[in-house]
């Protein structure tokens, strides 16, 4: 979230000249001013925003016109629309019929797809050998080493939980692959961060890619790999490395861009070659944004990994699909569970081990301090390791283990039974989702749907250049333009009215319980286990107890798109408006500002930026559940996509994942001004 902490202070003369009362507002015992002047309709009128507005008023009297009489249709034309689906078939058979045989499969993808093969069962045979005993050992004490007690404490407890769910094997098969994942993200994260971050050309040449790279979904990426990979864990760690590979590269160049020049000056004065430089004093300097890269990396890495299941990733995303597909909560629940105790630990030992990082760690016993404490950990769970499986307990024992999918499924029932429906005064879920559905989705879409195409790349174009540049609007309308070329205006609608709908909920309730953090420091210290608990769960996980609460279809895909979206809105308003400039406050208290004038004349407009940033990570997260909520009936894109994967019509399924990629571009470019852009996810 450094993103939302960028400084306010440029804001600060801003906000000062709103306190003193210049806004014209009246009244008594608050902010107060007399009437504008004269000469301010003038300086209204040239402000940036007032002559795009009057500028965009021009065009659209003279474009509207011409548009409603040229098509009368709101449909998208047929004459504009380019069929893909034949050359894309074409191009799917071809890759197809010589995946066996072409030599660059032969002797370039095939290579790689072994190699993948033989890392990921290099690391699962290891994992094996290591026997449940200790992989235990293993984690508890790397963790205990790099993030302390509390941490170990809580790695030993999960993964001792992973085998009384019995999803010890599936959990040694997802921290296979993610090993794998990881490892290759983190290399070529810093390889691309390292040419970013020493050279300004380069930056530039990527920047535009990663930010690319950061709105799609995690669905897109899995379409391309399948083509070329196939079904399996190749095409799974490799979609896995796609997605989270940009975070490294973008902390990495980050750490790198922003290390302190008084230091690199001293380096050079001493003679230090490029490369001494790099490895003494670039590289230590940028230690912390390499650990949050390598934090990012890890968890986007197991959020795609349990996705990649849909393509034949082994594992527990795997048995949660399968789960899901049978509506089978129970079981979805035994290997969701899993899933999220692995973020927990992976999180809390990254993040504990960066904000450790730099601090006098090393006291103490000998034994207990640098490479004595790395011997240690080695020595002890080889110890342990050979412990259990000289008791004959390699694997997790099976009378230890606990089965939760009865009781959850009977739980399911007795919800179903007694919320689902029936429920007095408030009504049951289903009514709620029948609701959601009828007033909200139906009318939007068929409003979406309704108008006439030309007025929404309108629109769009105007709410980008209003906040950005023409480049800006520019890129967006394309990106919108081409899903109609492609020929799935319709679908994609429906898609967006999903989309905007979840995210007004979002916004609504995170704006509001974000304000109330901010002012309420009790409320902030309440919410923060919760959002960081709900921030390192998978995407696939939020599926499971919507589908419980509401069946299949497009509210619970919403639901899930909510929950999983409402924890980033929350932190992101709660810490712009605490970093509002506490001058401006206190400027504002002495005119006699009430605490809601203040909030509504000072915090909300300079946390302008952090709510703009809100608004923006809303709709990219939204639209990533939104699209894998096609697993659990939400239809439009989503359904495509996952259509095409499961029948092999990639042609459906590719020009799917291009409409989402182009929706996804079209959005982030709406809802995010252009100077913010190049701190975006820093």
């Amino acid at each position: 979230m450094t993103a939302a902490t960028t400084s306010h202070s440029a804001s600060a003369t801003s906000a000062t000249s709103t306190t003193d009362g210049s806004d014209g507002s009246g009244g008594s015992g608050g902010l107060k001013s007399a009437d504008a002047p004269p000469g301010a309709l003038r300086a209204a009128a040239r402000r940036p925003a007032v002559r795009k507005l009057a500028l965009l008023a021009l065009i659209a009297a003279v474009l509207v016109p011409v548009a409603a009489i040229r098509w009368h249709s709101g449909s998208w034309p047929g004459a504009l629309t380019v069929d893909v689906s034949e050359p894309l078939g074409r191009t799917s058979d071809w890759i197809i019929d010589n995946r066996d045989s072409h030599w660059i499969f032969l002797y370039f993808f095939g290579h790689i797809s072994n190699a993948v093969i033989v890392a990921v069962r290099a690391v699962y045979v290891t994992l094996l050998a290591l026997g449940w005993a200790g992989v235990t050992a293993a984690a508890t004490l790397l963790a205990w080493r790099v993030a302390g007690v509390r941490v170990a404490v809580t790695a030993a407890v999960s993964f001792a939980a992973c085998g009384l769910l019995g999803m010890w094997v599936p959990t040694m098969q997802t921290l296979a692959l993610m090993a794998v994942a990881v490892a290759v993200s983190v290399a070529i994260g810093m390889l691309l961060g390292l040419a970013g971050g020493l050279s300004e050309r380069t930056y530039r040449a990527l920047r535009p890619v990663l930010d690319t790279m950061q709105v799609l979904p995690a669905f897109a990426y899995l379409l391309p790999v399948v083509l070329v990979f196939g079904i399996g864990v190749p095409g799974a760690v490799l979609a896995t490395v796609i997605y989270a590979a940009p975070p490294m590269a973008r902390l990495t160049a980050l750490g790198l861009r922003g290390a302190d020049a008084g230091v690199m000056e001293a380096v050079a004065s001493l003679g230090a070659t490029g490369r001494q430089r790099l490895l003494s004093a670039r590289l230590p300097l940028a230690r912390r944004e390499l650990l949050l890269g390598l934090n990012q990396t890890i968890m986007m890495a197991l959020s795609m990994a349990v996705i990649a299941s849909v393509i034949g990733g082994a594992g527990l995303g795997d048995r949660v699909y399968q789960a899901l597909s049978a509506v089978d909560v129970g079981k979805a629940l035994a290997a969701g569970i899993p899933i999220v105790l692995l973020a927990v630990v992976l999180d809390r030992t990254t993040a504990a081990a960066g904000l450790r990082l730099g601090m006098d760690r090393d006291t103490g016993p000998r034994w207990l301090r640098g490479w004595y404490a790395w011997a240690g950990v080695a020595a002890g769970t080889a110890a342990v390791a050979l412990a259990g499986r000289a008791a004959g307990s390699a694997g997790w024992p099976d009378g230890w283990t606990l089965a939760i999918a009865e009781p959850v499924n009977t739980a399911k029932e007795w919800m179903v039974d007694h919320l689902y429906s029936g429920v007095p005064v408030v009504g049951g879920t289903a009514d709620w989702a029948s609701g959601y559905v009828t007033y909200v989705l139906d009318p939007l879409r068929g409003a979406l749907q309704g108008l006439p195409w030309w007025s929404l790349l309108l629109i769009v174009a105007a709410l980008a250049w209003l906040i950005g540049t023409w480049g800006t609007a520019l890129t967006a309308v394309l990106a919108l333009a081409a899903i109609g070329v492609l020929g799935v205006w319709d679908p994609a609608m429906d898609t967006l009215s999903q989309v905007l709908a979840a995210v007004a909920v979002t916004l609504v309730l995170g704006f509001a319980t974000g304000i109330a953090a901010a002012r309420s420091p009790r409320l902030e210290r309440l919410l923060r286990p919760v959002l960081d608990i709900c921030q390192t769960m998978p995407q696939f996980v939020y599926l499971i107890p919507v589908v419980a609460l509401f069946g299949v279809g497009r509210a619970p895909a919403a639901a899930a798109a909510i929950v999983y979206a409402l924890p980033a809105v929350i932190r992101i308003t709660t810490q712009g408006l605490r970093n509002v400039d506490p001058a401006a406050l206190e400027s504002a208290r002495s005119l006699g500002a009430t605490r809601g004038q203040q909030l509504r004349q000072v915090q909300l407009p300079l946390a302008r930026p952090a709510l703009l940033l809100a608004v923006n990570q809303g709709v990219v997260l939204v639209l990533a559940v939104v699209i894998i909520g096609g697993l659990v009936g939400s239809g439009a894109l989503g359904y495509d996509v996952v259509f095409g994967l499961a029948q092999g019509d990639l042609a459906t399924g590719l020009v799917a994942g291009a409409a989402i990629v182009c929706l996804g571009l079209m959005l982030d470019r709406v809802t995010q001004p252009t100077a913010r852009r190049p701190k975006k996810g820093a």
